[in-house]
């Protein structure tokens, strides 16, 4: 009579992230990273670059770094880019840079654009990129100091988080919400279910 065979074991899963609301989109789904080993990356954009060519190279970087320090294990990461036009917007670490992208959305659409990595025990990487196109009401200068003095605008793209009291910024949207947020769910989810990875 054959031995009975063990179920495959689950590839460990590391998030290269050091971003609170990256867990917390990925606990949503019902998926939590054994470990968190974020990527100390240069995320300066270079000349010419686009906002999606930004987004893609800087989650492929993040996701390398990681995986050359786990080598067995799966690797997740992610970037987002918030543009006008061509125009990439900076991660406000100022109330004055915050004070500029909120002027500069004012009124405005802009896209949002994450690229999500994944590099598998072994090597083999896989890659999605999502856009959503949101558009902001045009602001008062009052509302724009409000919101500054609340802090939420600290260290994230353009100056704003949805899923914070900009969510009364935002006039319509078009594509994915977690996207803004900070990671696709839809696609995550498929990538790391692809891998053996999703349902803890």
């Amino acid at each position: 009579m054959p031995e009975p065979t063990s179920p495959p074991q689950r590839p460990h899963f590391v998030l290269a992230s050091a971003s609170v609301r990256r867990r917390e989109l990925l606990a949503q789904i019902g998926i939590t990273p054994d470990e968190v080993d974020p990527a100390d990356i240069d995320e300066t954009p270079r000349p010419g670059e686009t906002p999606r060519s930004l987004a893609e190279r800087l989650a492929g970087e993040k996701a390398d770094a990681v995986a050359a320090r786990h080598p067995q294990a799966l690797v997740l990461a992610a970037d987002t880019v918030v543009a006008c036009g061509r125009r990439i917007l900076p991660k406000a670490e100022t109330e004055e840079v915050a004070r500029q992208c909120l002027r500069l959305l004012s009124g405005r659409r802009h896209r949002v654009l994450s690229a999500v990595c994944l590099v598998l025990p072994g090597g083999a990487v896989r890659t999605r990129t999502v856009e959503t196109v949101a558009r902001f009401k045009r602001l008062e200068a009052g509302e724009i100091d409000s919101y500054i003095k609340g802090g939420e605008w600290r260290g994230k793209a353009g100056g704003y988080a949805i899923q914070g009291s900009a969510a009364i910024f935002v006039a319509s949207i078009n594509g994915s919400y977690s996207n803004v947020v900070g990671l696709p769910l839809f696609e995550t989810y498929a990538l790391l279910n692809s891998a053996g990875r999703a349902g803890d």
